[in-house]
């Protein structure tokens, strides 16, 4: 449990640079430059998720149970992942999903969180999907308080709205039925 927590610290912690002092973030950029600053923060979210990934398989060894999920919350699970995914892409291709989910990949991982809270009762289900909703709630808020940076994207176009919805749902059958227990372990479809 101990490398699972250490790893949200770190991921979520580099993730949350902005969240806690935007001004911290950019007086950061400005005495390291650009490109180092983006390669600690890649380093750092890296080992964060090797950490996540790996702290995570431990404690599914040996679980704590905190409650035991009704069956019925699968379905609401599946029906909130078939929304995250195409709010996943709608953060990569500009137009009038994105401009109406605002920030479409927190919707995403708020989707995605939620989701696996809802259907997963150990305590270490709480604190990874828990820690990363938490997260994203939080820095939701926080971009009502800070300017934003402009970020590199593509033309908006109402072309990309089909591909939200097409490759969203395209990436919703490959988890559900290929992908999630291959990488896993965990059967969604059964």
């Amino acid at each position: 449990m101990t490398l699972l927590i250490l790893g949200l610290v770190l991921f979520l912690g580099t993730h949350s640079v902005s969240i806690i002092s935007w001004r911290g973030r950019d007086a950061l950029v400005a005495r390291m430059g650009e490109i180092p600053f983006k390669a600690a923060y890649g380093l750092l979210a890296i080992a964060g998720l090797v950490l996540i990934v790996i702290g995570y398989g431990q404690a599914r060894m040996d679980p704590t149970w905190l409650w035991q999920p009704p069956a019925f919350m699968r379905h609401i699970a599946m029906l909130l992942m078939l929304f995250a995914f195409p709010a996943l892409l709608a953060a990569y291709f500009p137009g009038r999903i994105q401009r109406t989910l605002k920030h479409p990949m927190l919707v995403a991982v708020k989707a995605w969180a939620l989701a696996h809270l809802l259907v997963n009762g150990t305590l270490a289900d709480l604190l990874l999907f828990g820690g990363f909703l938490a997260w994203a709630v939080v820095d939701r808020i926080s971009f009502k308080r800070r300017p934003q940076r402009a970020t590199p994207q593509l033309p908006d176009s109402r072309a990309n709205d089909a591909i939200v919805i097409v490759g969203g749902l395209a990436l919703y059958a490959a988890f559900a039925f290929w992908l999630h227990p291959i990488l896993f372990g965990v059967p969604v479809m059964s």
